[in-house]
């Protein structure tokens, strides 16, 4: 494989918010060495001068729908909500994304390198989403963790799809209560699993089990502060440790709580309209709030309700909110990358971590700096003509 070596870049120390220059040098899709100064061997290199640009690790958004909403193609493009039933478990993302999405260039000519996608929220329980990398044009080999979590809605969307039919769940009460029995059927489901006395599989329960095990996150939508606590009450009646709360509108009135608990918040969309109930509290600085109470938090943009593109700008948002400066970039790239649980491999700049890389011509949270290189397992696949 290709071997780069990144010369003159600036970097921010993720430690202190101090930049300094260094080189990168990749091999076989891996960053292999950061110091200084690097020297090298211009038979085998392909040596790229940064000038001084910026470099950051590829950004990531942990909660969209990339792929599965389609941009441009209409009613035909949206897989997203399975509207026939309230309870879907044995959805997975992998086979509703479509990697030729314009979103995936789109994400790539903004640095975005990693992002989750998955099912709506019009269900309880909506299935089974993924972590995936942003270049490629088959899935199964785009993915970082499949399955990474197991998505349910508490709040409005249920109720308005299936409420308003006169069908369940009508209220919040229902919604828990349509989750609580898909977990107790399949604690039991597992119990006869484990007994060898299984006559059929049922693939909804089967697709639980991962969770109930640990291995994969419940990764909850809920908007209202007392969603937000309902959605911890469920993880922890059934022992579920691995719980990411999306959205989060009014997580700043339950930030003690979530402390208590150490449950991160997958905050956004930024700049989405007041255009349900559960939006009226949504504000920029709350990210600031969170981060400050001590609160995990990624931004995201749950594309495509905001835009992919948009994800640099919410960080630079919140920073105009008083977000500081290296917190937000946390928000965009390790935060994130740790709440897919794929802290190991991406989201920094470090020996061993996948060279997923973004570079700017300015300071990433300069609302005029432009996405020159973006590179993803050691690949380039963005270049700017500059």
């Amino acid at each position: 494989m290709e071997e780069i070596l990144l010369k003159n870049g600036l970097h921010m120390d993720m430690s202190n918010g101090n930049i300094s220059k260094k080189d990168i040098l990749i091999k076989n899709g891996k960053i292999t060495n950061i110091e200084n100064k690097i020297n090298y061997d211009t038979q085998r290199l392909d040596i790229i001068d940064l000038k001084e640009c910026y470099v950051y690790p590829g950004f990531i958004d942990c909660h969209t729908h990339m792929g599965i909403i389609e941009e441009g193609i209409g009613k035909n493009g949206m897989d997203n909500n399975e509207d026939s039933s309230p309870v879907t478990p044995e959805l997975r993302a992998i086979d509703g994304i479509n990697p030729r999405d314009i979103a995936f260039s789109d994400a790539l000519r903004y640095g975005v390198t990693s992002v989750m996608s998955g099912p709506g929220s019009h269900n309880a329980v909506g299935g089974q989403n993924v972590a995936i990398k942003t270049a490629g044009n088959i899935i199964d080999k785009m993915i970082l963790k499949n399955p990474l979590g197991l998505k349910i809605s508490l709040g409005e969307e249920p109720i308005n799809t299936y409420g308003t039919k006169g069908k369940c769940p009508v209220t919040r009460m229902a919604t828990a209560s349509l989750i609580r029995d898909l977990f107790l059927r399949t604690q039991d489901y597992i119990n006869i699993k484990e007994s060898g006395k299984l006559k059929e599989r049922d693939i909804k329960l089967e697709a639980v089990i991962p969770l109930l095990k640990g291995e994969m996150y419940l990764r909850a939508h809920a908007h209202r502060a007392d969603d937000i606590v309902t959605a911890i009450r469920i993880a922890e009646e059934f022992h579920i440790e691995k719980l990411v709360i999306e959205h989060g509108t009014e997580a700043n009135l339950v930030m003690d709580y979530l402390l208590e608990k150490n449950v991160p918040v997958a905050f956004g969309p930024m700049f989405s309209p007041r255009l349900k109930m559960e939006l009226n509290n949504r504000n920029y600085d709350n990210p600031r709030k969170l981060v400050e109470a001590g609160i995990k938090v990624a931004l995201i943009t749950d594309h495509p309700y905001n835009s992919i593109e948009q994800l640099r700008s919410s960080a630079i948002i919140a920073v105009s909110e008083g977000l500081s400066p290296l917190e937000s970039i946390k928000c965009i790239t390790r935060n994130p990358a740790e709440m897919m649980g794929c802290g190991d491999r991406i989201g920094k700049l470090e020996i061993g971590y996948d060279a997923d890389i973004v570079v700017l011509d300015k300071h990433a949270l300069d609302m005029m700096a432009k996405v020159i290189l973006t590179i993803v397992d050691g690949k380039v696949v963005f270049r700017a003509i500059i």
